[in-house]
């Protein structure tokens, strides 16, 4: 979940090609797939249970702005992780940057399904994915203060901060504070 009490800063990362990726198992019953067309409702569902999106709406305009005018890579790039029951708790996206870069896009989990381990899963598969279609070129990432939990997680598989960014600074201060609570 997304942490919108502390103080908001937007970090970059990237993910140098040479580091070797672990192997990540999902827990039995649930399964990886792409995207397959309806799967936006459940891209709209999870985005929205996580507050990357105030309701499903907002969900919706951003999926059709951005997602809808490119169906055929939909289907390469955008994953999903489903639960024993058959619902669709996680996704992520490999996609590309405006400078088209491979972009890490959109993790996301919902509460439910949390701490079993689903998104350092999707991390290193939409990394694996990423060098696959850019091969020898940095995987790259956006993300914030917000999302504290990820960013523990994208470390630990070799992403680091770009630094230099506005409010670099400031955003690492509010991470150094967050590490010293929880400690």
């Amino acid at each position: 979940m997304i942490d919108k009490t502390i103080p908001y800063v937007k970090f970059q990362m990237e993910r140098n090609t040479s580091k070797k990726l672990p192997d990540r198992q999902l827990l039995v019953g649930y399964q990886f797939s792409f995207y397959t067309p309806g799967d936006e409702r459940d891209w709209q569902a999870i985005e929205t249970s996580v507050g990357e999106f105030d309701n499903l709406s907002e969900a919706q305009g951003y999926f059709q702005k951005n997602f809808v005018p490119y169906p055929d890579e939909l289907e390469k790039r955008m994953t999903f992780v489903t639960d024993p029951s058959g619902k669709k708790v996680a996704t992520c996206t490999a996609w590309w940057a405006k400078e088209g870069g491979p972009q890490f896009h959109w993790l996301a989990v919902m509460r439910e399904a949390q701490r079993k381990g689903i998104a350092t899963f999707l991390t290193v598969k939409v990394t694996a994915l990423l060098e696959e279609l850019y091969p020898d070129q940095p995987a790259m990432l956006h993300t914030q203060t917000w999302n504290y939990p990820a960013i523990t997680i994208y470390q630990k598989l070799g992403y680091t901060f770009v630094s230099g960014t506005k409010d670099f600074e400031k955003g690492m201060s509010i991470l150094k504070d967050i590490v010293r609570r929880e400690d």
